[in-house]
């Protein structure tokens, strides 16, 4: 099956395609345009051409669009999230879960398009601002390339194209090489919208000649990605005076205080630990147990843990599949050794069975070490003990990460401290670090980025704020 990319509402093609597998059988599933840069800077000299159109949509035709989007996405459920399970082996459940998201993101962004406004400025609260009026407007800055990753190619593009939409910019959308099937269908959905042609482009191709063109266009005024911390420092550093907005990953921590109830906590963590095979940005990697509690979790959390249903990720009752590539399969198992010889131990897991990483814990794992320091963005956890919440506190901010870190206490003073003291972008008490809804303030400090996502502060960043003032004597 030969696909196209998505410029100025026609599908095209390169002359250069390149084979997409599926992670669980490795089986051919498609052949993808390899754009040329060429080719790239046309899609952004067509968004940056269809500015005035979009600026000129008023908020409740954006937001009609928007909603049109999403009942689309309503009407393809299962076709959406089988082509999410077929290109990134991540099971269907999850890819379900993945789309019910991704409408309401888009719900979100509707809502959203009617409620940008300014704000009116006291102009006489200044001892030269007498007889003057003024208030400021948002105005879309223009065209937005959005470079997005796998783990969620629908929902993480949505956050990108949601806000951009809403807020009257066009888009260039370059996805991730290994999931552009769910990036052209998401153009299939909204060629059937009264979105104006040439407003989304889907290019796809290598994240170089793509990611670069969009990066060093002078059309383009704003570069929002997701991705890892070198790619996204390479962007900033190339981007000059365009925005940048950055989500760069995480190593999140959670602590258990003493005294909480473990049953409970035990089906969030392996939740958090292991859905789509760790490969979440804020993945449960980290966590640290009070000492009077540690022997518990660790039996409950490892026994839950054996009970995954590994497989197939076309199957509903499929927990656990391939790891995105056999190669990061292969960096998994070699960091798992890594953690072993420097004197960890493995509780379950850690080994690849029937094309599967197994989900794996470990145990008296040093801080030094890779699982523990970097993102390990696979299904690992470690699990530490510690003799007080100030110790395990000092275990998470000890990292050059800081997108979200949880809690579990029934100390409302200990929540308190926590929530002040962590070195993080979003604190969940009593939750797991891997908590989000799409319409909340949702981004990092550290290695974790720059800017934020959730809709409303999403198009914060997509818009500038423009002052106008009437001199009234």
């Amino acid at each position: 099956m030969n696909k196209q990319y998505y410029v100025n509402g026609e599908w095209k093609s390169s002359e250069k395609l390149s084979e997409l597998k599926s992670p669980h059988t490795n089986e051919i599933i498609a052949h993808i345009p390899q754009a040329t840069r060429e080719e790239v800077e046309l899609a952004i000299e067509v968004a940056d051409a269809t500015r005035k159109e979009m600026v000129e949509l008023t908020a409740y035709k954006r937001a009609s669009i928007l909603e049109h989007i999403a009942q689309l996405f309503a009407d393809n459920r299962q076709k959406a999230a089988e082509i999410m399970a077929l290109e990134a082996a991540k099971p269907l459940k999850f890819a379900l879960a993945e789309i019910d998201r991704t409408i309401e993101t888009y719900k979100f962004a509707a809502e959203e398009a009617k409620r940008l406004t300014g704000e009116m400025i006291p102009m006489d609260a200044a001892k030269n601002g007498a007889n003057r009026f003024g208030y400021t407007i948002e105005q879309p800055i223009g065209v937005i390339g959005a470079i997005t990753p796998f783990n969620f190619p629908q929902n993480l593009v949505a956050h990108k194209v949601g806000p951009a939409i809403a807020s009257g910019n066009t888009i260039v959308l370059k996805p991730a090489s290994q999931t552009p099937l769910s990036a052209l269908f998401l153009a299939e959905l909204i060629d059937q919208t009264e979105l104006p042609k040439g407003a989304f482009n889907v290019i796809t191709g290598s994240g170089k000649t793509v990611g670069d063109a969009l990066v060093e266009s002078d059309k383009v005024k704003m570069i929002t990605f997701t991705g890892s911390p070198a790619v996204g420092i390479g962007i900033r550093n190339k981007a000059g005076l365009k925005k940048v907005a950055l989500e760069l990953g995480s190593n999140a921590g959670l602590i258990i205080d003493k005294d909480v109830d473990i049953s409970h906590i035990v089906p969030k963590c392996v939740t958090g630990a292991f859905s789509n095979q760790g490969q979440v940005c804020i993945s449960l990697q980290r966590t640290y147990v009070m000492e009077e509690q540690y022997d518990a979790f660790i039996k409950q959390f490892a026994t839950a843990t054996k009970e995954l249903v590994i497989g197939n990720p076309l199957e509903e009752t499929t927990d656990v599949s391939a790891m995105i590539q056999p190669g990061e399969q292969d960096r998994a198992v070699e960091w798992v050794q890594e953690a072993v010889q420097h004197g960890a131990e493995i509780i379950t897991g850690g080994t690849i069975e029937n094309g599967v990483f197994m989900p794996t814990i470990l145990t008296n794992v040093s801080a030094s070490l890779k699982v523990s320091c970097q993102e390990v963005f696979a299904p690992i956890v470690v699990v530490n003990r510690i003799s007080s919440v100030d110790e395990g506190i000092a275990a998470i901010n000890d990292s050059n990460y800081g997108l979200q870190a949880g809690i579990f206490t029934n100390d409302i003073q200990t929540a308190f401290k926590a929530s002040k003291q962590l070195e993080v972008g979003g604190v969940m008490i009593n939750d797991i670090p891997t908590y989000r809804v799409d319409q909340m303030p949702y981004g990092g400090v550290k290695e974790s980025g720059t800017g934020k996502e959730g809709l409303k502060y999403a198009i914060h960043e997509m818009t500038e704020t423009k002052l106008v003032v009437w001199n009234q004597s």
